[in-house]
Parts: C-alpha cells; structure tokens; sequence
C-alpha cells in the first residue's frame, strides 16, 4: 500500500517526520527523527516519554505551530489524505480550530488575559463556523456548560485570572472542541494540576471524544497518566519512537528497556518504603546524530552492538513495535 493509501485509511498519517530547531549558537537540535505514527478516526493514541524527547515538537509540527527556530526538514503529515507538511497558509487556516483542535500546556499563557473567556471561545465559532456574535456568544455559554464550569451565564464574561486552572484547562478545552473537530491534539493538558483535578480533566476529554467522535492525541511525560484512557502509546525517546503498542500490551508485555525503565520509575510500582527508582544518566544530545542506540548508555542490558549501529523498529507482534536490539528478550509479562 502506497503512503498515499495509508493516510487515507487514518485520521491521520505521519510519514518518516523529521524536525529542526537551530539553537542561539546556530547548531542544529534533531528534535524528531524520522518519525511515522497514525491515528484512527475516534482513537486516542497517547505520546510519552521524558522531557526534551521530542514529543511536543512532534505534535504542533502536526499543525505548522513551530517556534520560528523550528521546521519540518522531511517526511509527510496527511491529514484526511490532506498533505499539512506541505499545505500553505490559507489551507491551514481552514484546519486549524476547525478540524484540528489543540489543548496547549500551559492555559495561562495560552489565554489571552485582556479578553473575557467567553470571547475567546466565540471568536473561533465565529470565523470557522461563520456564527453571528450573539449567537456565538451563546455557542461560548453551551460550551461552558459542557465543559463543566457551572453558572456560565456569569462566567462568559469573566477573564481567565478569574479562573482556577483547572477551570481555565476547562476553558482551554472549549476552544479546541468548540467546532467539533476530527483531531484534537492535547500537550501536556493536565501540568500543574492536583491528580484530582487531572483525572477529571481527562474524563472530560474522553466523554468529549466519545460524544463528538474525535480522535485525541494525547502527549505526557506520565505513563501512569495514560494508562486504562489510551488505545494506543507511543513511547518516545531522543527524537524517535522507541515502543508503540495497543496500551493494555504495552503495560503488561513491555518490548523495550526505556518504557521498561519508565515503568519501573512510576510510583504506583515502588515498594513501601523503597526509595523511588530514576533512570541514571542523562537524555540524549539532540545536536549529535550518532549511529548508536540513543538508550545505550543508560541501558542496563546493553551490550556492545548497542554501541556500534542504531536497532531498527521492527514489529515484536502485529500491533506491536520496538526500537531494540534484544526486543524478544526484554519482551516479557509483568509490569516492568
């Protein structure tokens, strides 16, 4: 099957992405490398892996919303069999919003504090969906509504410093929902926030997904965070993907030494009174392009063909991927 042929089948189809950010020195940093990753229409496929792996890099590439140091060097981003990577300004504009919603990380950043929340959720239904202002601001109120925050009638017009954060996530979400889009992308929707208040935000997501029929991507640093809510992980590391798997294979039947080491470092898996485990070393240099496996110098199996030349990304069963060199041996049951 052509890659064309395979975009269509999905949602969306990254084809071999990769992605450069130039540095203050001007060196060039290998963010993601050579990346392919597709979403099912109504799955949610989670993203994880340490800080600086690459995984949010990975996801506003998806959408063109890089840093200025940031661009697409090569590979392919199909969306519904549409090219991204390669579309102009005015195409993304009509996907953006629309079909491609985005929960970035931080809401108080994100948010505008000079426009009351209300405005900021109908301004998007306005130009996407071509709503009068009063009636878009009465899409804002529903939205509210549906999102969870109570007395929308006095909330629409308060500002986001008005708001706890994770009732301005709640608002964050609004916006990326609000014209019903195929593909919301959620960064690190639930940083900062009380576990509480984090699974309620991703309880939100998920009765949205479901109502709506989108599909979600869903980047994190925390494992624990996605287990029992993805279909699908994609475990990220150094600018690749190092283990993808359907989530409730990859949570019991482990292929690789970096999840196994992410896995062993939740806390839910330490003993009482055991000190919690931490992957020695440090991630990888993402200025340097070596032939090695990137995990080798922290890997407590590797050994010396680690060292000379890169393991491919070979299927361990047919939903099942590693990037690893012993794959079949580290393959195992339990929780890692």
């Amino acid at each position: 099957m052509s890659s064309q042929a395979k975009a269509q089948a999905s949602i969306l189809s990254i084809e071999g992405l990769s992605v450069e950010f130039t540095d203050r020195q001007g060196r060039s940093v290998k963010a993601v490398r050579d990346v392919s990753l597709s979403v099912e229409k109504g799955e949610m496929v989670a993203v994880v892996g340490e800080s600086g792996s690459g995984k949010t890099a990975l996801g506003m590439s998806i959408v063109r919303l890089l840093p200025e140091a940031g661009r697409i060097t090569s590979g392919n981003v199909f969306f519904d069999g549409q090219d991204l990577s390669a579309a102009g300004d005015r195409e993304l504009r009509a996907v953006r919003g629309k079909r491609i919603g985005v929960v970035f990380q931080d809401p108080m950043s994100s948010l505008n504090p000079y426009l009351t929340v209300g405005r900021q959720i109908a301004e998007a239904v306005e130009l996407h969906l071509g709503l009068s202002r009063r009636d878009a601001r009465e899409h804002a109120k529903e939205l509210l509504d549906v999102v969870g925050i109570s007395d929308p009638e006095k909330r629409v017009d308060q500002y986001p410093h008005e708001f706890s954060g994770g009732m301005r996530q709640r608002v964050m979400i609004a916006i990326a929902v609000s014209c019903k889009p195929d593909l919301v992308i959620a960064d690190e929707p639930t940083t900062a926030l009380d576990s509480t208040v984090q699974a309620q935000v991703l309880d939100l997501l998920d009765e949205l997904r479901a109502k709506i029929g989108m599909s979600i991507i869903l980047i994190s640093h925390d494992l624990a965070l996605v287990s029992g809510r993805a279909d699908r992980v994609a475990v990220m590391y150094g600018g690749r993907i190092f283990e993808e798997a359907k989530a409730a294979e990859l949570f019991t039947r482990t292929a690789n030494p970096y999840t196994r080491a992410l896995l062993a470092a939740m806390p839910e898996n330490a003993n009482a009174g055991d000190e919690l485990y931490q992957i020695p070393g440090m991630p990888p240099d993402l200025r340097v392009d070596a032939e090695a496996c990137e995990f080798a110098p922290r890997c407590d199996r590797a050994e010396a063909v680690c060292s000379e030349r890169r393991p491919p990304f070979a299927a361990v069963s047919s939903t099942h991927f590693s990037r690893c060199h012993f794959a079949d041996k580290v393959f195992h049951k339990g929780k890692g």
